[in-house]
């Protein structure tokens, strides 16, 4: 390695969960070396069998290493192309006296750790970084001397990008309020404020003492757009946010939409009741959620066939489908339609690793807990999208349940952070909720 590195290139060591969240990680390392344990391609072998995410990448990796294989990548490791460094395997190395002084069992996080300071002793004068999206496993590297980072090369750096679908304007201008009130719409150019402060698509709420305006912003025509109440399906919005989502939602040009907020503020209601709406428009309307098993215990150990299995994380769907028909009488024309869609499979109410690989066209595509997938998870739903489709990303960043993504690394923040500013997608950030007021004050103080 010394040999044919610069000795002011680092050496990165890769933890498994780094190549399950993204299989192409080992080409953003840029003229640094890579090092893979060989304990981490035995755990791998425990994830290509299966229909997740999850196994898909293990799968992919593979693959990418496949690609590179040979002798080489034991001794004198395999160029990973121009300009970039080496990649290496690394095979199992002696627990030193430190290690055998803090950790009595073998397991495959203390192997890793193991590799790892071998290499920091072999290479005293080469910064070396273990990187790992496991927070424990990096405390323990951090504890024995080594240096421990998370794989960040898609995290969001301004995670306040998720704020900004909605800006609030105080004691604006009453003749511009005035104009979009009488007109509808003005140019940007008489907006009063700087053009480059504005994003397409972004939703503005002017105030003026008792008079105010709710607007958007039409980066296609440059224009500013009042946007008017409007209801679906029998649901009415609460609140200025509310109304904001539902223009994104009924919007035929807007075929991206991703909506955050805590629980309770209607983000998963408004887009089924907005899908149901346009019906007509669409030939299916799918509603889907990755299951994220709770204590990491895979479904495979619940009782009953497969839908048994995957019902109840499906329930709160259907939860918010029994709300909307809720709102009618059960012989009304609206119950029949949401009832004969269902026996027909035109709504559809699925986990999402079963969605995976399908190409969806003419589809209004729901996307529920959003915040529990990963950058490349959100990539690969999104390229299914065919013609005629519209996909709807919905999710709180601040109750993710897969103990290796975060606020500022999940998907739901991701894809809004690199989808800002396009003319076909809107982001809306619910703040206030409208389950209740006992569901309100519990999200607030506790």
């Amino acid at each position: 390695m010394a040999k044919n590195s610069s000795d002011s290139s680092k050496i990165f060591i890769l933890d498994t969960n780094v190549l399950l969240h993204d299989h192409n990680c080992l080409y953003n390392f840029e003229e640094n070396d890579v090092i893979i344990p060989i304990v981490v391609l035995e755990e791998l072998d425990k994830f290509k069998k299966g229909n997740d995410q999850i196994n898909f990448q293990a799968r992919e990796f593979v693959r990418v290493m496949d690609r590179l294989a040979g002798e080489k990548l034991f001794k004198e490791g395999v160029s990973l192309g121009e300009n970039m460094g080496r990649l290496f395997i690394a095979t199992g190395k002696p627990f030193s006296k430190i290690m055998q002084e803090s950790f009595y069992e073998k397991s495959a996080d203390h192997r890793i750790l193991s590799i790892a300071l071998y290499v920091k002793d072999q290479f005293p004068d080469r910064s070396v970084v273990l990187i790992s999206k496991d927070i424990n496993l990096r405390m323990k590297g951090k504890s024995l001397g080594l240096m421990a980072e998370d794989y960040e090369s898609d995290k969001v750096k301004n995670i306040d990008v998720l704020h900004k679908g909605v800006e609030i304007y105080e004691d604006f201008d009453l003749d511009v309020i005035d104009k979009l009130y009488e007109s509808g719409l003005i140019d940007v150019a008489d907006f009063k404020i700087d053009k480059e402060s504005l994003s397409s698509n972004q939703y503005l709420v002017l105030r003026n003492g008792n008079k105010g305006v709710l607007a958007r912003y039409n980066g296609y025509t440059d224009k500013i757009v009042r946007v008017e109440k409007s209801t679906a399906f029998g649901i009415e919005p609460r609140n200025a946010e509310q109304t904001f989502c539902f223009n994104a939602l009924l919007n035929p040009d807007i075929k991206l939409v991703s909506l955050t907020g805590k629980a309770g503020t209607g983000k998963t209601l408004l887009a089924l009741a907005a899908a149901l709406q346009q019906h007509k428009k669409y030939k299916q309307i799918l509603l889907a959620r990755p299951i994220v098993p709770l204590a990491n215990q895979d479904i495979g150990f619940l009782p009953g066939d497969i839908k048994e299995k995957v019902g109840p994380y499906m329930l709160p769907l259907y939860d918010n489908l029994s709300v909307i028909k809720g709102r009618f009488a059960s012989q009304s024309r609206e119950f029949n339609l949401i009832e004969e869609k269902l026996k027909s499979e035109e709504l559809l109410i699925s986990p999402l690793a079963y969605i995976r690989g399908r190409s969806l066209s003419d589809v209004y595509f729901i996307v529920d807990e959003a915040q529990n997938l990963t950058p490349h998870e959100i990539k690969t739903i999104i390229t299914r999208a065919g013609e005629g489709t519209k996909m709807v990303f919905t999710g709180d960043i601040h109750q993710i349940d897969s103990p290796y993504l975060d606020m500022q690394s999940n998907g739901l923040a991701y894809l809004t952070d690199k989808m800002r500013g396009q003319d076909i997608f809107a982001h809306v950030n619910l703040v206030k909720g409208e389950r209740s007021y006992l569901a309100e004050l519990a999200s607030d103080l506790l």
